[in-house]
């Protein structure tokens, strides 16, 4: 299915149904007085996260979502009923903006989370409400409320916890395929990926991450061109990035140091926050380099670039230093996640009072 990772959409919530006049007209009760209803409220918009969701799609080739009206009040005391609500799918980490402000509103983070995004209109009020000691026969009521109505803008983020970035044909699509079940394109040409791929790594029973393999970045990306500016947004949410190189480009001309550095810059220049983001170092197609030459172009290479992290020499076509690539990552995934969960509480001891064992 094709990544789509954009969409406008335009919500209506229902409007409130008008309040009633009408008076009691029963053979002994002369003086019944008014029993006009108020109208229902209009029904709401809401937005639910489905963690089944992966892509804004459905919202491409459907534009209008309305909630139902709220019915009008009527005689005898009754109210009108309220309208139906409708409730939009979307996948985890959709942000919601106002399409003509650009202010974000919404933003659905958790499996399972549900907003409001579009308030139905209150009904109006029957005449009963406007019964008092001197007006005994009001011929008052109030017309429902309108819904709220939105023209909004639906923006996904990958909720990955590896971005792969790099230049185009660094083989980061290969990558992917190899570690993953993800099967991208893959072809001897730039930009093949033209959409972000996402793809589980399965490290052992129950143990997993995801990876996302994002268009390949140029320089100047930041500034729109190429493909980059796109699809840079969808790196911001990942625990950690992998900095692909082509330690063996087929061009004799051109110094694979410059091509990494020219993408560190393109990422500063975006978003500070993603170019404090762990990063490491991946120094793919081994395989093109002849044995007895890898060990002295590697340091060449991390001596120029002047990088100091974690450094990974692999092969993605032949799976080469793939496994130990894929354990590493886990293990600072899995120690992420434990460092950002609440330290437990012990309740047995605890609120400043003696508690017997």
């Amino acid at each position: 299915m094709k990544f789509v990772d954009e969409a406008f959409i335009d919500i209506s919530a229902g409007d409130g149904g008008n309040g009633c006049v009408s008076f009691r007209h029963e053979k002994y009760k002369e003086f019944g007085g008014p029993n006009g209803g108020d109208g229902g409220r209009g029904g709401h918009v809401w937005a639910v996260a489905d963690p089944n969701l992966n892509t804004l799609v459905d919202y491409r080739f459907s534009r209008r979502h309305d909630a139902g009206r709220g019915e009008h009040g009527m005689g005898s005391d009754m109210f009108g009923a309220a309208g139906h609500d409708i409730t939009l799918k979307m996948p985890v980490g959709t942000i919601i903006t106002d399409a003509e402000t650009g202010e974000v509103l919404y933003e659905l983070l958790k499996p399972g989370e549900k907003i409001m995004i579009a308030k139905g209109g209150d009904g109006g009020f029957g005449n009963m409400r406007f019964k008092s000691s001197i007006n005994r026969a009001p011929r008052q009521k109030t017309p429902g409320w309108p819904g709220e109505k939105k023209a909004l803008k639906l923006e996904l983020k990958v909720l990955a916890d590896v971005g792969l970035l790099g230049m185009p044909n660094a083989g980061k699509s290969t990558l992917i395929a190899a570690i993953s079940n993800a099967r991208p394109k893959i072809a001897d040409y730039p930009f093949t990926t033209l959409h972000p791929n996402l793809g589980v790594v399965r490290v052992g029973p129950e143990q997993s991450f995801v990876v996302a393999d994002v268009p390949g970045l140029i320089e100047g990306a930041s500034e729109g061109a190429g493909l980059g500016l796109q699809f840079l947004r969808h790196l911001q949410r990942t625990r950690i990035l992998l900095h692909l190189v082509d330690i063996a480009p087929f061009d004799e001309g051109v110094d694979p140091v410059a091509q990494a550095k020219a993408i560190v810059g393109e990422l500063k220049k975006y978003d500070q926050k993603l170019y404090e983001k762990p990063r490491w170092l991946v120094l793919n197609k081994l395989d093109m380099v002849p044995a007895d030459e890898r060990e002295k172009r590697v340091k060449d290479f991390v001596k120029r670039f002047r990088y100091k992290g974690p450094v990974f020499q692999i092969s993605a076509l032949t799976r080469e230093g793939c496994e130990q690539l894929v354990q590493a990552v886990y293990q600072h995934i899995k120690a992420q996640q434990v460092a950002e969960q609440p330290a437990e509480v012990d309740v047995r001891f605890g609120g400043g009072e003696d508690v017997n064992p």
